[in-house]
């Protein structure tokens, strides 16, 4: 009965806000997931508009669409917390986040699914993905939803490169049982790169103080990244950036600010 429940307000959801809408609504078609599951498309009801509004806004910028950032609210918050650094270094090199607070691989694989990158043909993808897992799965489940992830976008944008970033640390010490999961995750991630097409890169360290620790200057809660931890990042991404997408692409404008939940 809960299930018939559950799926009736999807489906009445997905009919009041896809009316006269010009880009494909993607249609919610809740599915149970078991815990760990992380390479099963599934989407999020609640976040259903917000993903067709990105749809919308890069259904009209596809043209100019040169740089695509997905993952997470890590991500997403580049267009919050490090909206100046993404004003002056991404915006003018066509780039577009898609990605969404709280989402793990299953919803970047659900987005992917229902259309997201059609039409698109970026030259860079900028991918960071599976902190949101790393609770409910294992190291190996982790880095097969990445995995997973990666492949669609090969699938769906044969032409662009994709730079897939190690998970970045979490907890205020070396001793977190996160690091040593993240570390492992990375670790199986680092066999993704190709020498080709995927890069990985993992980027950790330099969020790191000399003893290990994470400053809250860089990541007040000890996950989110602060405007400091963005300039870090920047600073980080910026040579493989220069390399696919030259500062001379095609100027757009960011996308609206959203939710900076994880």
């Amino acid at each position: 009965m809960k299930h018939r429940c559950f799926l009736a307000v999807a489906l009445a959801v997905s009919t009041a806000f896809s009316q006269d809408i010009p880009w494909p609504m993607p249609s919610p078609l809740p599915q149970p997931t078991t815990p760990g599951e992380t390479t099963k498309p599934t989407p999020r009801i609640e976040w259903l508009q917000q993903v067709q509004s990105f749809f919308e806004d890069a259904h009209k910028k596809a043209d100019s669409i040169r740089l695509i950032f997905d993952g997470d609210s890590i991500t997403r918050a580049w267009i919050g917390t490090g909206g100046t650094i993404w004003a002056e270094r991404y915006a003018k090199r066509g780039a577009f986040d898609f990605a969404v607070g709280g989402d793990g691989t299953q919803h970047v694989l659900w987005r992917l699914s229902q259309g997201q990158v059609a039409g698109l043909h970026p030259k860079l993808v900028v991918l960071l993905i599976g902190t949101n897992n790393i609770r409910a799965s294992t190291p190996t489940q982790v880095a097969d939803g990445v995995r997973t992830v990666v492949a669609e976008y090969r699938k769906r944008c044969p032409e662009s490169a994709i730079l897939v970033q190690g998970i970045f640390p979490r907890g205020e010490k070396p001793t977190d049982p996160l690091r040593e999961t993240i570390r492992q995750i990375n670790q199986l991630l680092a066999g993704l790169d190709d020498g080709q097409n995927v890069i990985f890169r993992d980027f950790g360290e330099k969020f790191l103080e000399a003893d290990g620790t994470l400053s809250k200057d860089i990541m007040p809660d000890f996950l989110h990244l602060s405007l400091k931890g963005y300039q870090i990042w920047a600073e980080a991404i910026q040579p493989v950036i220069d390399q696919y997408v030259p500062e001379d692409q095609v100027t757009v404008e960011p996308p609206a600010a959203a939710s900076s939940k994880p």
